[in-house]
């Protein structure tokens, strides 16, 4: 076998593939058992046809077709290792020539990762917002647990903002009651903004057994976005108290003796919150900086597989989870499908960039993931995912999903050394010092979160690409 390749573009090779016809012996082989175990043929036993009779009675063409389709794989790989590329998902196989006996003559086009030059990263300089915590801040985190200890006490007077109403609703639309329009016994406090528009106006001054009723678009159910008439029944109203704040509070709802120990507590737990954000803050402006100085293209059908892929993960899952299509999440965020598509289209070149750069880096700096860091990044993602660690695991490896997971922390390595290089100033002028060892755990979540949308649904073009490549997916002709 003899192969060239030609590069097409920076992202793209066509390879050129000439196979002497006594190479294709065994598929032809392969190719007359596998018809003989098909077939019958009357004067014959299934599976002992001679080859000529095949060949009479059903033609050499569908032979040759056979054998080229097993051939192909094998044929196709060895040009890609004889000419040392990266092929990114499947290529797209033309028989060129074909002579029964003579030669096979193929050629494939294919998508390859790009040659990227690291650039000089150590002059990166970024401005992240400066870790404050103000007594109002404090104030509020308390306020905010002090409303989770709130109580609630029956009251014989008309229901006012704050209070805890009990509800009977029944929603008409074009004076038809809905299927789903009734409720009873329905808990809400006023004011909260939980329910319908409109509501809290209609129950203000009522006492248990009032009722009225108001206009109010609908926003969900089977008359989601249809205006509907409202009839709101009270059948119970009940007054919140909160706790005194003092140190009996604090006892209640903490390990703390004293209030001022509550709200010292509540301090640092901000500030580590703050702190928590302003380096991943650090890493994405870091990254974005790192792309500006890169040259990274970018191929064309593996943005289109990327760009599918991210509609179709927000159509068929988050909206579908949602219970809305795409026409209404483009209404309620005020986009035209136009603005969208474009904003589809930056993100995932922005994602397909990263991976490319960052896969770059950790070949560059040599970077390695051992079992701690990979044992760490899928207890991370099973929390996020809502799966246990033990169900993780196993989705992860049922699924073949484990490089892809190394690939992740791989890139947050890079993605932190990065960082540790760059001059990171906080809005006050001072100089950001990233504890090491959280920079490099939270590096792995920011690298995930520009690369793969939503982890939630599962790989991202570029990776499925990749796992195209290892597990040697067929071409055919």
């Amino acid at each position: 076998m003899k192969s060239a390749v030609e590069t097409l573009n920076p992202t793209r090779v066509r390879l050129t593939v000439e196979v002497p016809f006594e190479e294709l012996k065994d598929s032809l082989d392969a190719a007359y058992k596998k018809i003989n175990q098909q077939v019958t043929v009357k004067g014959f036993r299934k599976g002992k046809i001679p080859a000529r009779v095949i060949d009479q009675r059903f033609g050499r063409g569908a032979v040759l077709e056979e054998a080229v389709n097993d051939a192909l794989p094998k044929f196709y790989t060895e040009a890609v290792n004889e000419a040392e590329i990266n092929p990114l998902g499947q290529p797209e196989v033309d028989i060129t020539e074909l002579k029964d006996g003579e030669t096979l003559n193929f050629t494939a086009e294919v998508d390859v990762r790009p040659s990227i030059e690291i650039p000089d990263y150590s002059g990166i300089e970024v401005t992240v917002d400066a870790v404050e915590v103000t007594d109002e801040d404090v104030d509020k985190s308390v306020e905010q647990l002090r409303e989770r200890f709130a109580s609630t006490n029956p009251v014989e007077r008309a229901a006012d903002e704050g209070d805890v109403v009990t509800l009977d609703l029944e929603a008409k639309v074009d004076g038809e009651v809905l299927e789903d329009g009734v409720a009873a016994g329905v808990s809400y406090t006023i004011g909260s903004g939980e329910l319908l528009d409109g509501i809290d106006d209609a129950v203000k001054g009522l006492e248990a057994g009032g009722e009225a009723t108001f206009t109010s678009q609908l926003k969900g159910g089977s008359a989601e976005g249809k205006d509907a008439e409202v009839t709101v029944k009270v059948t119970a109203v009940a007054s919140r108290e909160l706790p005194e704040l003092d140190d009996d509070f604090a006892q209640l709802a903490s390990e703390f003796d004293t209030l001022e120990e509550l709200r010292a507590d509540s301090r640092k737990r901000l500030e580590n919150m703050k702190a928590y954000d302003q380096a991943t803050q650090a890493q994405e402006r870091v990254l974005e900086e790192l792309l500006k100085l890169a040259e990274v293209p970018v191929p064309e059908k593996l943005l289109e597989e990327e760009i599918n892929t991210r509609k179709h993960n927000l159509e068929h899952h988050q909206l579908g989870q949602m219970g809305i299509d795409l026409a209404k999440y483009l209404e309620i965020q005020g986009k035209t499908e136009e603005e969208f598509d474009a904003e589809t289209k930056e993100q995932a070149v922005k994602g397909i960039k990263t991976q490319f750069l960052l896969d770059e880096l950790v070949n560059k700096e040599k970077l390695n993931v051992n079992q701690e860091e990979l044992t760490e990044h899928l207890m991370r993602r099973a929390a996020s995912s809502g799966m246990s660690p033990d169900q993780f695991a196993q989705a992860v490896v049922e699924g073949g999903q484990v490089p892809m997971l190394v690939g992740e922390v791989a890139r947050g390595k890079a993605l932190a050394v990065v960082v540790e290089a760059a001059k990171v100033l906080d809005t006050n002028g001072e100089v950001v010092d990233l504890d090491d060892d959280e920079d490099e755990a939270e590096a792995g979540e920011s690298a995930e979160g520009v690369t793969a949308d939503a982890a939630d649904a599962g790989t991202d073009a570029a990776d499925k690409a990749d796992q195209s490549e290892d597990k040697g997916d067929k071409p055919e002709a």
